[in-house]
């Protein structure tokens, strides 16, 4: 536990942070740390371009403290991680982004530069670099009937050193390093829209590799029926940052294990903290209001939830700051 001198970031909070999203901020790591405190587990879910953004800088260190022990991410978050460690030099910065015309994007696209906001990911440093790499991991696991997990083929790629001589981040700027050195389990719903996964679909049409060496978004919901069955005993909670399908897979499970499995004994979500900014008013599921995931199953009506509607890449940064000072 930090000393009341050594935590700057949470007494900054407490003392500012009073009101509105603000004050769920603070509520919602105040809760967080709790589970923790009683032994339960947490699942932390990442969507959009949290790995781009740097979330790194900070989350590798809430993976090292075992403050997190389980990842639902994109396969965007999955791979960008790794991009950014091997590629940073080569990224852009475009902070007129809002400015730019659409022969300005083009000139972008010619350069190799794929832009996320005001980020550019280097196709040539950052894409082709990995590829190299991966496709030999591939071919290996396809050569010899070996299957493996999206997540875990990345795991092999970075723990084998091949990557070393491209490093141009600190190491432990990497929250995918610290998963790898600590084998923490992760699902990637939907990997195949990831540019890493159109590769691996690349070479299944070129008939180079099979389609079944890399196992399924089926294969991860069972994974992860399984974790959940053997981790639930004192809790598991709900950290959600930002929405889509990196959230919306992994939260099924419960329902999926007493409606459909009749596992009746299934606890629910023991804690469930969503950052968005997702409008519920537009019928989405990302905006959807905590409460609305009672209705499916998802949580009770004692779990704590928070909502906390502004932007992740403020907000989580701050939330696992806060907890890291406890």
């Amino acid at each position: 536990m930090s000393t009341t001198m050594n935590k700057p970031i949470s007494n900054f909070i407490d003392k500012y942070f009073l009101h509105f999203n603000a004050a769920s901020l603070v509520d919602a790591a105040k809760s967080y740390q709790e589970q923790l405190d009683q032994g339960a587990k947490m699942m932390v879910t990442l969507a959009g371009a949290m790995s781009t953004a740097e979330i790194g800088k900070i989350f590798a260190e809430m993976i090292r403290q075992d403050k997190v022990h389980i990842i639902s991410c994109t396969g965007a978050n999955l791979e960008e991680d790794l991009m950014n460690l091997v590629a940073h030099s080569h990224y852009k910065r475009v902070p007129h982004y809002r400015d730019l015309t659409p022969k300005e994007e083009w000139e972008l696209l010619e350069s190799g530069l794929n832009r996320v906001t005001d980020t550019c990911i280097p196709e040539e440093e950052a894409f082709r670099r990995l590829q190299k790499h991966i496709y030999s991991i591939w071919q290996e696991a396809d050569f010899n009937s070996k299957r493996y997990f999206p997540h875990e083929y990345m795991y092999q790629l970075l723990l084998s050193g091949v990557l070393e001589k491209y490093y141009e981040i600190d190491l432990k700027d990497s929250w995918m390093y610290a998963a790898a050195e600590k084998n923490l389990p992760i699902v990637v719903p939907g990997w195949e829209d990831s540019t890493i996964g159109n590769i691996f679909a690349s070479y299944v049409l070129k008939g180079k590799l099979k389609a079944n060496t890399v196992k399924s978004g089926i294969e991860y919901m069972t994974f992860l029926a399984d974790w959940y069955t053997d981790n639930s005993n004192q809790g598991i909670g709900f950290f959600q940052i930002g929405g889509g399908i990196a959230g919306d897979f992994p939260i099924c499970v419960v329902p999926m294990l007493y409606q459909d499995m009749e596992r009746v004994d299934t606890p629910f979500w023991s804690y469930f903290c969503q950052i968005s900014d997702s409008t519920t008013s537009y019928g989405s599921y990302s905006g959807a209001v905590p409460n609305e995931k009672i209705t499916w199953g998802k949580l009770d009506i004692d779990t704590p939830k928070f909502i906390i509607e502004s932007d992740a890449t403020i907000v989580a940064p701050l939330i696992f700051a806060y907890i890291l000072e406890m």
